[in-house]
């Protein structure tokens, strides 16, 4: 039997700065692909044709404790790309010890920032959610999954899904 990996501690640096002893939370981007239905003749029902990455992008979601001036001088960022934060994990599986490295970089922009309840003697945190044009997933040194909205890139276990697109449209 098998026991699954799970997270043991993290940590979030944004723009190199370390988050020890401030980022309490993440949720990792989910990642989505825009699929349209299709049935032609001859067909029994509909098969998805994959259209790309979702309209509703790529987003990570992270709350800090208190008060934190660098996320709102941040703010208003005006390259879709002007904010890098790095998320290191390290997962590991209480069968065997083993522990793994993941790591997800992303690089957007803060579209929300909610600095929450202010109440004397109570705890206080801040809300960020960063949509992000790049993101990256590593694990144990091993990119798995990187997508660069900006230059059409999207490489997933070492193949480049749009290469041959690139190619047919000259870039």
């Amino acid at each position: 039997m098998a026991m699954p990996r799970k997270l043991k501690n993290m940590n979030i640096f944004n723009d190199g700065r370390s988050y020890q002893g401030v980022a309490k939370s993440v949720t990792l981007p989910p990642l989505g692909r825009k699929m349209e239905a299709f049935r032609g003749a001859g067909m029994n029902g509909p098969v998805k044709a994959d259209l790309g990455m979702s309209d509703d992008g790529i987003a990570l979601e992270w709350t800090c404790g208190g008060f934190d001036l660098a996320t709102l001088r941040q703010w208003g960022a005006v390259k879709a790309d002007g904010v890098l934060l790095r998320f290191a994990g390290a997962y590991q599986r209480d069968d065997t010890g083993e522990v793994d490295s993941v790591e997800i970089v992303v690089r957007g922009r803060h579209e929300t920032i909610e600095p929450g309840d202010a109440a004397p003697g109570e705890d206080t945190e801040q809300k960020i959610t960063t949509t992000c044009s790049y993101y990256k997933l590593t694990v144990n040194g091993r990119t798995e999954i990187e997508v660069d909205l900006l230059n059409f890139i999207e490489v997933v276990d070492g193949v480049d899904l749009l290469a041959e697109q690139r190619k047919a449209i000259g870039i």
